[in-house]
């Protein structure tokens, strides 16, 4: 009995020198766009992480209502095989601050996204900081918002070439007003680990804005200097701050 009282003895010391195996990252990346804008802005990203062997999908919201936009995102993490990392651009960050309460989804990224506490909307964020591109953005029918063509390369895109700048802003996605007042009504970063990149440059988003939230919510901050594109203009910055959240 002695013998077998030792012998267990060194096996428990022995396991408590062995190094803990280091967790694998999370392989699953859902990549959410903001508005005025759809899914393809994400195509640098995208293919970057595809290169390094992650499973990225691309949410197509709707940016008719919140409740809609939150909806297909929540389709899409359903979609995937395992834990997730939930990135938002823009008002992406509104839409992935309810959705990331998802069991599936293990850390959050916002670039240049907006980060709500529960009851807060995107237009009163705005309301705090406004940006320097807010007096370009106008209403169209039925309610439906756009930024002004002529101003959408300097406000949203001034990093990017002119031309690219010009067929960006002749096919915006429209998005509803009363999608920016409604509330949020979770906020997933208070529970699970929490990344955010501020667009220095940035003028639909007021950059003090960005980190007004971000550091309420004591997330892990990268400044980029980058117009509000930067998951367009500066993607290997951006994969560089996924990469990290997936090994968090």
């Amino acid at each position: 009995m002695s013998v077998l009282i030792a012998s267990g003895t060194a096996l428990l010391a022995a396991a408590a020198l062995t190094p803990a195996r280091a967790a694998e990252p999370i392989r699953n990346i859902v990549l959410v766009h903001g508005a005025f804008a759809d899914g393809s802005g994400w195509q640098p990203v995208f293919e970057r992480l595809v290169k390094k062997g992650y499973k990225v999908s691309v949410v197509q919201e709707p940016e008719t209502s919140l409740a809609e936009d939150i909806a297909a995102t929540k389709r899409v993490i359903d979609l995937a095989d395992g834990p997730v990392v939930l990135v938002g651009h823009s008002w992406g960050g509104q839409i992935i601050t309810d959705a990331g309460v998802d069991e599936k989804v293990k850390a959050l990224v916002y670039v240049a996204g907006i980060m709500p506490e529960v009851g807060e909307t995107t237009a009163s964020l705005h309301a705090r900081f406004p940006a320097a591109g807010a007096p370009n953005v106008k209403e169209v029918s039925g309610g439906y918002l756009m930024i002004d063509p002529k101003h959408l390369h300097e406000d949203f895109a001034a990093d990017l070439p002119k031309a690219q700048a010009a067929f960006m802003a002749q096919s915006q996605v429209l998005i509803h007003k009363d999608a920016l007042g409604t509330p949020a009504k979770a906020a997933a970063w208070k529970d699970k680990p929490t990344f955010a990149m501020v667009a220095t440059k940035d003028r639909t988003i007021n950059p003090e804005l960005e980190r007004w939230m971000y550091k309420r919510a004591n997330a892990k901050v990268t400044e980029v200097d980058s117009s509000h594109v930067i998951i367009i203009s500066h993607p290997d910055k951006v994969v560089a701050v996924i990469e990290e959240a997936a090994g968090s």
